[in-house]
């Protein structure tokens, strides 16, 4: 019986060597040579503080910013550790609720905006912590920021135009622009 052990033990021990140990330092090693900034979190520093990601939304609710996306985590918003959507689905009354919620405050926040309300503004992301809004969602709001921050409306849609990310390999997904990042173009925080 022992030596039938041996073997299962020495093949374990290896495994453990190997996906345990080895493995993941490799990876770590070529994602620290390779992709440094990413690897420490894509942080954002301003002005010599670090502010945020460029990974992860952060909730934004003045006038004079740009709001992302909806987050459905808990037990605060746009919370990394608890990353993941709220698993309601298109029939549940509760995910109905929360869209009209959110329609009703962005009408409120604006109430003399009558374009259509993009969707990403009101439905939340599968992670929940989506840091970045459509081009329809940024244009939605260029008046309400314009205005809060006494700005002519086409200083903040160049901002946009300037912060606009292209759909990757040019065809997978769909532009957008990262709202902390131009957030802080509109504080004057950026290069």
């Amino acid at each position: 019986m022992a030596s039938l052990f041996r073997p299962l033990l020495a093949v374990f021990g290896a495994l453990t060597l190997l996906c345990g140990v080895l493995y993941p330092a490799a990876v770590t090693a070529i994602g620290r040579v390779a992709f440094a900034r990413q690897a420490d979190g894509s942080l954002v520093d301003a002005g010599g503080k670090i502010v945020g990601s460029s990974l992860i939304g952060q909730p934004f609710s003045r006038p004079g910013y740009f709001w992302g996306r909806p987050s459905a985590t808990t037990p605060m918003p746009d919370n990394a550790a608890g990353s993941g959507g709220s698993n309601l689905g298109p029939t549940n009354p509760a995910l109905l609720d929360a869209v009209k919620a959110r329609v009703a405050a962005l009408k409120a926040a604006d109430p003399d905006n009558r374009a259509p309300i993009p969707v990403d503004l009101v439905t939340a992301s599968a992670s929940g912590v989506d840091p970045e809004i459509s081009l329809a969602a940024a244009e939605y709001q260029a008046a309400r920021v314009a205005a809060a921050r006494k700005l002519p409306v086409e200083q903040v849609r160049a901002l946009i135009a300037r912060y606009r990310h292209e759909p990757v390999l040019g065809f997978l997904g769909e532009a957008r622009v990262n709202v902390l990042a131009l957030n802080l173009a509109l504080d004057g925080k950026t290069r």
